[in-house]
């Protein structure tokens, strides 16, 4: 197995469009809802599809059987900057699926690409065996091969797909895209945005440097990266040039020189992510090459946000109330309005918002933080009209939502007081073990840490505390939803909160509950896919349950 050193999961920030015409032509970003009788589920066969365009901008797939092509191509983040990117269908992300909740759908994966692939479909609780985990759930799809996902999507909300397989490099490489689950009974709205965020290295060489040391680059060369001259970076600065000079075109490696260097080789993982992931990129697309977000007066918007990459965002929308309508596809208790403050979305979380578009202009969904490459991360909203307006964008110190305190609050499915079948301890820490470092759960790393074992029925709850001194991690749990009980020994006091991807920061204690309905083995993970492939990964094991699958040594199956 190629040992990697954690490298963030630079998923090819893509913010994933959502159009609502069936031409493969059109490049709008979100569903006009007034025309979304053009949008049917009738008619499943390919020719529903819409093709993948040259330009990094995902179609939207709807219908109830699809086809998706793991392969190799350019990814232009800018005029500037094009990297070499590991696709679904050509694009980053790859298209959308739009599906019916109720609907039972088939999805061809075929692998074209020199290593085996798979899906895995983060947040849909579906049959295990169709979870797309190497080794655990199914063997990997060897290059030339196929493999057909099928499953019924019973619960709606915002979801996304990726590859399982070495996912710490294949999905940094952009092997993922979004799937929106339609409510049977939805609430209209007038416009309907996916946005997928990520991040990039200005040199890829350097992916080794999560975690420290020496390795193999995603490029399949090696690298030595204790000491590395960051000054030579361009942290997210893009330019736009009417006409495209190929000769100067920055393939993702460094040009310029400067005598001072930063050594990298003390730093924890936290400290160094920042200065690596310097482009920060929303729908494949960069700085000023972003396409904007198009508005009317009046208009009722709803914004899907979707972190694909190994660095929190945290975003602001200026000039507007708005609330925060679900997250992780799972709906908020009368949620109140917002304004001025910071919606932080970790490592594979989804947060829907909603806004009433009542303040006419050009606004600037972005990024507020610190972190060199957050200037690069602005989403343009433009009303209609307004294209030669003034950019309007809020600065300033402001205050995170803390959503274990928002929304109303509501008896949910558990409670802490009550009788639980199992309970558990996580322990999520970080070691650095003779210059190597790697993160534990429970003082032991994967696969050497004892699973969760359950029964069909048996209700869990789960305490994780983050004992890390600065990494933070986003746990995921495959196959289920929790509900969050409590935060640092308090129990939360909004809307009921239930999740599959939750947020720890360093000294945060976290106690959830789920039931365990849904038979199989079933990872729990962290989704800083570089802590996952370093250690930070368990599993849920049902009594009795036996895969439907014989383990292929031929195929290397890497779960991480």
């Amino acid at each position: 197995m190629k040992k990697w050193l954690v490298l963030p999961v630079v998923l090819t920030g893509a913010l994933v469009l959502s159009a609502c015409s069936n031409s493969a032509q059109n490049n709008m970003q979100g569903h006009d809802m007034s025309k979304m009788g053009s949008m049917s589920s009738e008619g499943n066969d390919q020719a529903k599809q819409m093709s993948a365009s040259a330009d990094p901008v995902s179609d939207v797939l709807t219908g109830n059987t699809f086809t998706l092509t793991a392969k190799e191509n350019m990814l232009m983040l800018d005029d500037k900057t094009m990297k070499t990117a590991w696709t679904y269908n050509g694009t980053v992300p790859g298209p959308q699926l739009r599906v019916k909740q109720g609907e039972t759908i088939k999805v061809v994966l075929n692998n074209e690409l020199p290593e085996p692939v798979t899906i895995h479909w983060h947040g849909l609780p579906i049959p295990n065996n169709m979870d797309g985990i190497p080794g655990v759930t199914q063997n990997a799809v060897k290059p030339k091969e196929s493999f057909t996902y099928e499953f019924k999507v019973d619960v709606p909300g915002t979801y996304w797909y990726h590859s399982h397989q070495n996912g710490v490099n294949q999905v940094d490489k952009g092997l993922y895209g979004s799937l929106v689950v339609e409510p049977k009974n939805a609430e209209p709205v007038d416009k309907d945005y996916t946005l997928v965020l990520d991040e990039w290295m200005q040199d890829d060489s350097m992916a080794e440097m999560h975690g420290g040391g020496s390795g193999s680059d995603k490029n399949g060369g090696t690298t030595d990266n204790a000491n590395m001259d960051m000054s030579t970076m361009d942290h997210g600065s893009t330019t736009n040039n009417s006409t495209m000079d190929m000769s100067n075109m920055n393939h993702g490696s460094s040009t310029n020189s400067s005598s001072s260097t930063m050594d990298m080789s003390n730093m924890s993982d936290a400290e160094m992510m920042p200065l690596m992931y310097t482009i920060f990129s929303a729908n494949g697309k960069t700085g000023s090459a972003i396409q904007p977000l198009k508005v009317k007066e009046g208009e009722k918007v709803r914004i899907r946000l979707i972190n694909a990459g190994y660095l929190s965002h945290k975003m602001h929308l200026p000039g507007h109330d708005f609330k925060i309508v679900s997250t992780d596809g799972q709906p908020i208790n009368n949620p109140s309005l917002i304004n001025g403050q910071l919606l932080n979305i970790s490592p594979g979380e989804r947060y829907d918002i909603e806004f009433v578009a009542n303040n006419p202009g050009k606004w600037l969904l972005n990024e507020h933080s610190s972190n060199p490459g957050a200037k690069s991360l602005a989403i343009p909203i433009i009303y209609d009209g307004s294209e030669n307006a003034t950019v309007k964008a809020d600065s300033g110190d402001m205050p995170l939502v803390d959503i274990t305190k928002y929304g109303e609050a509501a008896k949910g499915t558990f409670a802490l007081d009550d009788k639980y079948d199992i309970e558990y301890s996580m322990d999520l820490n970080t070691k650095m073990s003779n210059g190597d470092m790697s993160f534990t759960i429970n003082g032991k790393t994967f696969p050497d840490i004892p699973p969760l074992n359950v029964k069909e029925g048996d209700l869990v709850k789960v305490k994780m505390v983050n004992n890390s001194s600065e990494d933070i991690h986003p746990m995921h749990l495959h196959g289920h939803f929790f509900q969050v009980l409590s935060k640092n020994g308090k129990p939360i006091s909004g809307s009921p909160l239930v999740k599959d991807t939750l947020n720890i920061l360093p000294g945060e204690e976290y106690v959830v509950a789920f039931k365990a309905d849904n038979p199989g083995n079933w990872m729990f993970h962290c989704h800083d896919l570089g802590h996952a492939s370093k250690g930070m990964m368990t599993e849920v094991k049902y009594d009795g349950f036996k895969p439907d699958f014989t383990i292929d040594p031929t195929v290397n199956n890497m779960p991480e």
